[in-house]
């Protein structure tokens, strides 16, 4: 039984597991100071943590790992070139940027849900595909309308033939307002105080809204949708609000990520954005079907932890830092393969011993 249940723990776990070790061996490899590893992992968890937690409203409906909140990173971005055109900088510019962002999520976001409808059991592929198709009209706007058609003032930010935006667009009055804001400072190591806040507000938000009617309601839609709908639950609307609400967080998320960073490079910013998110909460041990805020937590710190050691581990290794990066990547797809494929097998696993407890409750039927 013991065994039993300590392989069950392995295999719910492998991932996380896999991190920790692969982590441990790279850190002494890195040379990299136990002061420095804090302090990257901090900034990096108050950069990315807003993100990670967007993906929980979709696992909570059902809708497995939602590639769809690059939507709301596209949606932010877009908001941020008004903000950086209006020359409106500091915390009101985020204030605004999070404003303006928030009609384009919640228009993005209906449209994904509503297709995703259209694709029951295939949301994560329809999401995946639904970057690129939002995407190439993000670039078509971005590219050509900004200028000719939507209003830009500023030639800073214009491309030199007089419309369209320039590749990489100067957030450096802006750079870290709100992480400067409240900071704090333990042993040289920075606290951004007001992002944590921010972060924690959306846990509590999260906590909250899991015990709301809708929150149950989406929960129920997860379980089965079948069910829920005899109990006069409107599945294809609630699971259209968890993706809105995935979106519209992803888009406040990005507005975090972009004034941590200073600048906004306007046509790859929002491109790996979702593919690292979906990774980082899988490394903490979620799965397509469940997720919880520790997960993004976890995962958010193995995953960036590895991104900072592995470069350092790669050049001591071998000479060459681009190992590292390729391991990213590697880790990035692989992890979400793995969970893929382990999910697929679960589900499996799950119909055989259902089939089994059924063949066998009709032999002891007729035995009787």
């Amino acid at each position: 039984m013991k065994q039993n249940k300590v392989l069950n723990f392995l295999l719910n776990n492998m991932v996380p597991i896999m991190f920790i070790i692969i982590c441990a061996v790279l850190i002494p490899l890195s040379g990299f100071s136990a002061g420095y590893l804090l302090n990257e992992i901090i900034t990096r968890m108050g950069r990315n943590t807003f993100l990670v937690l967007c993906l929980l409203f979709p696992i909570m409906s059902g809708m497995g790992l939602n590639f769809g909140m690059t939507l709301g990173a596209m949606a932010a971005e877009i908001a941020i070139i008004f903000v950086a055109d209006w020359q409106i900088w500091g915390l009101p510019g985020i204030v605004l940027a999070v404003i303006l962002s928030l009609p384009i999520s919640v228009a993005l976001g209906w449209l994904c849900g509503t297709i995703m409808n259209m694709a029951i059991g295939r949301e994560m592929i329809t999401g995946y595909i639904m970057n690129f198709f939002i995407g190439g009209w993000y670039q078509l706007v971005v590219l050509f309308m900004m200028g000719p058609i939507i209003p830009i003032v500023h030639s800073s930010i214009k491309l030199p033939r007089g419309y369209g935006i320039r590749n990489t667009v100067s957030l450096l009055n802006m750079r870290q307002t709100l992480d400067d804001l409240l900071a704090i400072r333990i042993g040289g190591i920075k606290i951004p105080v007001l992002t944590f806040l921010l972060i924690g507000l959306l846990c509590l938000f999260i906590v909250w809204f899991r015990r709301t009617k809708l929150g149950q309601d989406m929960r129920a839609v997860g379980q089965d949708m079948n069910v829920a709908r005899d109990a006069g639950i409107k599945v294809e609307r609630t699971r259209i609000i968890s993706i809105i609400m995935s979106t519209v967080f992803a888009g406040f998320g990005m507005v975090i990520y972009l004034q941590n960073m200073g600048n906004l490079p306007t046509y790859t910013a929002h491109s790996q954005i979702g593919m690292f998110c979906i990774a980082a909460l899988l490394v903490g041990g979620a799965s397509v079907e469940k997720a919880s805020i520790s997960n993004a937590f976890l995962g958010v710190t193995l995953f960036h932890l590895m991104f900072i050691v592995a470069p350092a581990a790669g050049t001591e290794i071998i000479g060459d830092s681009m190992i590292g990066e390729y391991f990213r990547v590697f880790a990035s797809y692989g992890v979400i393969t793995l969970a893929l494929i382990m999910y697929e097998m679960k589900k499996r696993r799950s119909k055989g011993q259902a089939g089994q407890m059924l063949a066998q409750a009709q032999r002891e039927e007729e035995a009787s």
